[in-house]
């Protein structure tokens, strides 16, 4: 199953009528998707066309899950594209609707020739089965941006199991870090507890020094441990590597496993000792980062 990012776009146009045939109209269409936490739909159709969007809305309903989307349809060369004449009929309509409205608002500006052939072109009659041809290009476009949105949710994964990689290699690097530590402090607390007895000038005691020595390393040990966090990170990564490789919709478990992922290099960074860890500790963080930039991106 693919894995789809919200961000892509379409735009179709209806072929043009061959030149033996009558004028018809021709129509366009352009979807254009972000990333949003919903699915959230925006219309911005041609009054021609306006019936068209229930059907539109429930097409896209059906066919995303997640993302804002924007849907812009239009019409172009209509038969009454060129301007025509209005008939006296039309005129003196106009003429009464325009003195009714300036007998109560007396400043009103009075309508202009354009205005004049604005509304007498629009009044002609909608060709018949226009609102059925632009969901027939609708369908085509819906595909073409399923298409789109699939070619960068690809991307994305593939981006996503490139820092996976990269943070199994910071764990594995990490991992050895902590023995050499405890093994450093327990020779530092030794020197420190025989030196103690001879500044004190008292008997020098090697079982005791050792002993208490290997007592702090013990709880400094205890202190330092991450063998936790990084076997839940290990286990947070194999689940990000199921998911990408199952696709569908995944965006929003991704984003839970980009926070507990975050958690664990957080308490990484705050038991560590040494600046290699702490490197390692800040590695993560900036390649956690970038993958919850790209997640809020998939559907």
């Amino acid at each position: 199953m693919a894995v789809y990012s919200m961000t892509g776009y379409a735009t179709l146009q209806s072929a043009p009528a061959p030149a033996d045939a009558p004028p018809s109209p021709s129509l366009g269409i352009e979807i254009r998707s972000v990333n949003s936490r919903f699915l959230d739909l925006t219309f911005k159709l041609s009054d021609e066309l306006r019936g068209a969007e229930p059907t539109l809305r429930e097409l896209l309903g059906k066919s995303l899950r997640r993302g804002k989307i924007e849907v812009r349809g239009w019409v172009e060369g209509r038969h009454d594209s060129v301007a025509r004449l209005p008939t006296t009929a039309e005129l003196q309509k106009l003429v009464s609707i325009q003195d009714s409205v300036r007998a109560w608002l007396p400043t009103a500006a009075p309508l202009s020739v354009a205005e004049i052939v604005g509304l007498t072109n629009r009044q002609t009659a909608v060709p018949s089965g226009l609102q059925d041809d632009m969901l027939k290009l609708a369908h085509r476009a819906v595909d073409a941006l399923k298409d789109a949105r699939a070619r960068e949710g690809a991307r994305l994964s593939t981006m996503l199991a490139g820092h996976v990689a990269q943070l199994r290699e910071l764990a594995t690097q990490a991992k050895p870090m902590v023995p050499q530590l405890v093994e450093q402090q327990r020779l530092r607390f030794l020197e420190r507890w025989q030196d103690a007895l001879g500044a004190a000038n008292a008997p020098s005691d090697s079982d005791a020094a050792r002993d208490r020595a290997l007592s702090e390393a013990t709880a400094f040990a205890i202190r330092i441990d991450v063998a936790e966090e990084l076997t839940r990170l290990a286990s947070h990564l194999d689940e990000i590597d199921r998911l990408l490789a199952h696709g569908g919709e995944l965006g929003k478990r991704l984003d839970f496993l980009i926070q507990e992922l975050h958690r664990e290099a957080n308490t990484l960074g705050s038991k560590s000792s040494s600046l290699e860890l702490t490197r390692v500790s800040v590695d993560m963080k900036v390649l956690i980062e970038q993958m919850r930039e790209q997640v809020q991106n998939l559907e």
